[in-house]
């Protein structure tokens, strides 16, 4: 008897604007019969995301926040919106929304985000401009599943770049993205592959050894 193919992992992806991060994740999806992108959403009206989300043949839809005055009213709404693509996981990608335990519980262990420091330092917003106002010498993005306290959920994988002499949070952050661009299609990767858990202590696990610290070309050549 042949081995039962198993189904593609379903990833419905949440942007703000032109997501270049989803836009890292499809592309790398799109060679993988064990990845469907099963929708890119956005919040905002006539994002450059989704169009070119559906210009690659993925699903789309707009659910504005502007339409909802009450947060859980939308968290609500995006929550039904999502389910109803039935995902595996959803991936946040430049989502600027926080959202409520309305739309993160039914998701527990399954939603994932990417924030540009390297947690649990510089939580919340201006993580470029408060790293380089202490002064630190690396910075970078973690990918992270989401609790509902804000960047504080367990660590999937860090990206680390140097910070220069003379740079500006504009220059640092385009250093921090390149490297986003290489750590959150390898954890939708892992995710697909059904290589992470999380244990009772709120760590990730891994069942296999998989590369969980991305360090920017430019830090290694110093």
């Amino acid at each position: 008897m042949s081995e039962q193919k198993q189904m593609p992992k379903r990833f419905v992806i949440l942007i703000s604007g032109r997501g270049s991060n989803m836009q890292a994740i499809v592309n790398m999806a799109k060679n993988r019969e064990d990845i469907e992108i099963a929708a890119v959403i956005s919040h905002k009206p006539n994002s450059a995301g989704t169009a070119w989300a559906a210009e690659q043949g993925v699903a789309t839809a707009e659910l504005l926040h502007k339409d909802y005055p009450v947060r859980e009213e939308y968290d609500a709404a995006l929550r039904d919106l999502v389910l109803s693509y039935q995902p595996d996981y959803v991936i946040l990608a430049g989502f600027m929304r926080i959202l409520t335990p309305v739309f993160i519980e039914p998701f527990a262990n399954r939603l994932v985000n990417i924030h540009p420091s390297l947690l649990p330092s510089f939580t919340g917003l201006d993580t470029h401009e408060r790293a380089l106002a202490e002064g630190v010498k690396v910075h970078g993005c973690t990918v992270h599943f989401v609790t509902p306290i804000l960047d504080v959920g367990p660590i999937i994988a860090q990206g680390i770049v140097p910070v220069v002499v003379g740079d500006d949070a504009d220059t640092l952050a385009a250093r921090v993205l390149k490297v986003e661009h290489q750590i959150y299609p390898a954890v939708v990767d892992y995710l697909s592959r059904d290589l992470l858990s999380v244990n009772e202590q709120q760590l990730v696990e891994y069942k296999e050894d998989v590369k969980t610290l991305f360090v920017s070309d430019c830090l290694l050549a110093r």
